[in-house]
């Protein structure tokens, strides 16, 4: 049982419960003797939290390495090593389609409404269409950037960094639905920003000195990037006209360890960042002022911290020790780890989470998908139920204990 920095150890165990019972001492009190003041009653509470998990699917494809993962609109895609992506439709898992192209690796996954963004080992972005309701069908509609749109800038004179792919590889992809923006992260220490509706390239970041391992935007649109140069930097999109838009307003410290994982909360209240050291470093945002400050690290894995995802008040991350780690953040804030998945026989590079209720839970619990360099992908079913401050109640009658 881990728990984050400054928190208490919860109790996990079954061992079977025997409430209280009023008893009389075995020696009597002396006759005459005043008579004691009854004992106090008090409800009994129960400070334990039970969690569970098992592993439901596993599937291993002739791909080589799992690199990336994405699930939305019922489906879930993974990209690997070869230049295959695969499609498996929820709930059952089963595989439904693939996306193919000569490009080689897919580094990175993102997934808008009816769109499908995959980054690949030649530094560029392919573009599919997903359409049909009951089989999907996806269409390749556009390769980024476009040959025709660099070349036509270059003529008209405008600066040519902007049209020009990523130098390195890329190691994350990020859509902001709101400002219809696709950001694009880079080991070339670069983040580029394409405007979705047209797929031209708006703006080019130089955004640290050293290489980009992963990007994640908020609901408010700012953007957040982790480097290996171990800080976490925060940009903002000033709206104004200009070759930068996006200004960087503050930089976070990783301790010294290159990050190379990020995931916020859904409400955007929390930010983590996953280390080589290990740790997962978490910053919490002041509800008045907005500012990020730092609360605490979580600790657990003994290897790298690969990949991070957030769903509800669930964590889930996946580390080089080839284990997964899914961590729940109390309503005080504090952070347990409530399960370690083993299965994976190399280290975990993607995973993805979701609770729409695909196994016919209920919201107690996910759905984590986890795929390794061992070329296995893994879906998991983790429950769990907090009763921390509930009355102890059996058969309709409650227990007390003596004060």
């Amino acid at each position: 049982m881990f728990r984050s920095i400054s928190t208490k150890e919860a109790s996990f165990s079954e061992l079977p419960f025997s409430p209280p019972r009023l008893s009389c001492s075995s020696i009597s009190p002396p006759f005459n003797a005043p008579p004691s003041p009854g004992p106090s009653l008090t409800p009994l509470m129960l400070e334990k939290s039970q969690s569970s998990h098992k592993c439901i699917s596993s599937m291993l494809k002739k791909d080589g390495q799992i690199l990336s993962i994405a699930v939305a609109n019922g489906l879930v895609y993974t990209g690997s090593q070869s230049n295959c992506i695969r499609i498996w439709k929820l709930p059952e898992f089963s595989e439904c389609g693939q996306l193919k192209t000569k490009a080689g690796m897919v580094y990175a996954l993102a997934v808008s409404s009816d769109r499908v963004y995959a980054a690949y080992a030649d530094c560029k972005i392919r573009v599919w269409r997903r359409s049909g309701d009951g089989v999907p069908t996806h269409i390749r509609v556009a390769t980024i950037p476009k040959i025709r749109s660099y070349v036509r800038n270059y003529i008209a004179g405008k600066d040519k960094k902007m049209m020009l792919k990523h130098l390195g590889p890329i190691s994350s992809l990020a859509i902001n639905v709101s400002d219809d923006l696709l950001y694009s992260a880079s080991l070339d220490k670069t983040v580029k920003v394409w405007r979705m509706s047209d797929l031209k390239c708006i703006e080019t970041v130089q955004a640290h000195s050293a290489p980009i391992n992963a990007i994640v935007v908020g609901d408010d649109g700012v953007l957040y990037t982790a480097s290996d140069d171990a800080t976490v930097k925060v940009w903002r999109r000033n709206f104004c006209t200009g070759d930068q838009p996006h200004s960087h307003t503050i930089t976070l410290s990783a301790k010294c360890s290159p990050v190379k994982a990020l995931a916020m909360t859904t409400d955007g209240g929390v930010l983590y960042g996953g280390c080589t050291d290990g740790y997962i470093h978490f910053w919490l945002k002041g509800w008045f002022s907005g500012q990020l400050q730092y609360g605490g690290a979580l600790h657990g894995h003994t290897h790298a911290v690969m990949c991070l995802t957030s769903v509800s008040h669930y964590l889930v991350s996946g580390s080089a020790d080839s284990t997964s780690r899914v961590w729940v953040r109390e309503q005080d804030g504090q952070h347990t780890c409530i399960a370690v998945l083993r299965g994976h026989r190399g280290p975990i590079r993607c995973v993805a989470t979701f609770t729409d209720g695909v196994s016919g839970e209920s919201e107690d619990g996910c759905t984590i998908c986890t795929g390794s360099l061992d070329g296995v992908l893994k879906v998991w079913r983790v429950t769990h139920t907090s009763n921390a401050g509930k009355n102890l109640q059996r058969n309709g009658c409650e227990y007390f204990e003596l004060q």
